[in-house]
């Protein structure tokens, strides 16, 4: 599923294109996704109205007005793209926001696992309001992770991927990243050492980042706003290659289930 390098990603690509323009109309073709699109309010709140801001908040866009927000998740596949007037719309595309220049901001979804909410204060709303730190954030940090992890018997990788201890670390990055900090992904959390959270979190950025830099992972249909697929997927070590060598020591790596999520990882490597 797009995680938060590819709604960064998405952020990125379509921010420059809808800011400060003047919405004509909505268009919900299909209102049954994780929970029902309110598409007459969101009519009501859009149509002769502009997007001021965009952000994200862990895995979800906010389209932010001078009075409330659009909170959007991608679900397992979705995607928002930018498009031309009067390009056809295809089976799975849900929801189109029309701009008076034109152009179309296009929300697909397979699956229909997204979200695309009305509110008007996105930072009390219930999918907001209690996510911990951002992981690219100043809040977020080693003694942040160590303290918290004292006494919990939790795996560690259940524990970032917990969006109410750091906000957007998904199964891929998890993954990575415990690869490349040297720690199994089923150690308990209260086993992890500081320096050694030190490390995961450096890691943690770093790869995130870099991920962005790419565009994303490209896994099954995601595509970024800027119609652009991520490359990132071609420098995973880890994630979804069971069975294949370690890029490290050649021994080939292990798939384990924790908390229902495949979890590879080099029995070597990490300890």
């Amino acid at each position: 599923m797009p995680e938060l390098p590819e709604v960064e990603t998405t952020l990125r690509g379509i921010e420059p294109h809808i800011i400060n323009k003047e919405i004509d109309t909505i268009n919900v073709r299909q209102s049954q996704l994780r929970w029902k699109v309110p598409a007459l309010e969101l009519k009501r709140n859009l149509v002769e109205n502009k997007f001021l801001s965009i952000k994200r908040r862990a895995k979800y866009l906010l389209l932010n007005l001078a009075e409330g927000s659009i909170i959007i998740h991608l679900g397992m596949s979705g995607s928002l793209r930018l498009v031309e007037d009067k390009t056809k719309f295809k089976k799975h595309d849900h929801i189109d926001i029309l701009f008076k220049d034109g152009l179309i901001l296009r929300y697909t979804d397979p699956r229909k696992f997204g979200s695309f909410l009305w509110t008007q204060n996105p930072e009390e709303h219930t999918l907001i309001k209690n996510l911990g730190p951002e992981p690219l954030g100043n809040k977020f940090n080693a003694n942040y992770l160590f303290e918290i992890s004292r006494n919990r018997t939790v795996s560690i990788k259940n524990l970032i991927m917990n969006s109410r201890i750091v906000a957007g670390i998904g199964n891929i990055y998890a993954s990575e990243v415990l690869f490349e900090s040297g720690i199994r992904p089923n150690r308990e959390s209260r086993k992890v050492r500081l320096d050694e959270f030190e490390s995961l979190v450096l890691n943690i950025r770093s790869l995130l980042n870099k991920a962005i830099k790419k565009g994303g992972t490209t896994l099954r249909d995601f595509v970024g706003g800027d119609n652009k697929p991520g490359y990132f997927k071609q420098q995973l070590k880890v994630y979804g290659r069971a069975g294949e060598p370690c890029v490290k020591c050649k021994k080939p790596l292990v798939n384990l289930k924790i908390g229902q999520r495949s979890s590879v990882f080099c029995k070597e490597c990490q300890n």
